[in-house]
């Protein structure tokens, strides 16, 4: 009876926890009509999550790129279709990799500084500060990261794609020796708008909604230690990770069935 009810107080613990971030992610969206009247954070906050985390995901971007060549060029040579390799290298980021690898490295990169950053406001008791002078912490610091975050992952996943096809183009073309007209024309004759681009952009907003409202909400939620603001730093890395995995094959289900 021990085990079970532990379960059970685990068990609600979770749907407690849940029912609140729904609630907290209401209260972020509806900081959005304050936000436009301070462009100021949003852009800040942009520059600190998004353009700082650009070396990060170009030089990822790259390398995934060159080794998708390697791999697919290898695959390829088997049935003579080396000329395949730009549509196999494009689609494969696009679609797969550039959202779903972009999103992993900004929970690492900017959403554990998110997480951390709001939890030691929390220790520090400057949300509590903010309360006392009648400025709601939500508005003030939650939603200029959040639509921050949100705004800048479709931007990082673009990069990481765009990156990443250069990199396969490097490898493919400068050192394996594929038809650079090959590379290019087929990947531009195969490579659907609709099909593929616009179901990238979509993962990657749900992606950046997903990651940035696990990173703010942990942050907001932690316990007001030192040892609080860690655990919700490391929840916040690993609950993205699930959750962006987890999206991703539901999204992708949707998708090709769709199709």
């Amino acid at each position: 009876m021990d085990v079970l009810q532990g379960w059970g107080i685990w068990a609600l613990g979770g749907v407690q926890r849940i029912g609140r971030a729904h609630i907290f992610l209401a209260h972020v969206l509806l900081g959005l009509p304050g936000l436009l009247l301070r462009l100021r954070l949003l852009v800040r906050e942009m520059y600190v999550v998004g353009v700082l985390s650009m070396l990060l995901i170009a030089i990822s971007g790259l390398f995934v790129g060159m080794v998708l060549a390697l791999q697919g060029h290898n695959v390829l040579s088997e049935f003579d279709a080396e000329q395949s390799l730009g549509v196999l290298v494009a689609a494969s980021l696009v679609r797969e990799l550039g959202p779903v690898v972009t999103a992993l490295l900004f929970s690492g990169r900017a959403g554990s500084a998110l997480t951390a950053e709001i939890g030691l406001m929390k220790a520090t008791e400057q949300l509590s500060g903010m309360e006392m002078m009648a400025v709601d912490p939500i508005k003030r610091v939650v939603a200029p990261r959040f639509f921050a975050g949100l705004l800048s992952m479709p931007l990082l996943a673009a990069l990481f794609s765009m990156v990443g096809v250069l990199g396969g183009y490097f490898v493919g073309v400068g050192l394996l020796g594929v038809d650079e007209g090959a590379f290019w024309a087929q990947m531009q004759a195969k490579i659907d708008f609709e099909e593929d681009i616009i179901n990238g952009i979509i993962k990657s907003l749900v992606f950046g909604l997903i990651v940035t409202w696990i990173a703010v909400f942990e942050g907001y939620d932690a316990v007001p230690t030192a040892e609080g603001v860690s655990r919700a730093t490391t929840r916040s890395v690993v609950y993205s990770a699930f959750a962006v995995l987890g999206s991703d094959f539901v999204l992708t289900a949707l998708m090709l069935r769709g199709e």
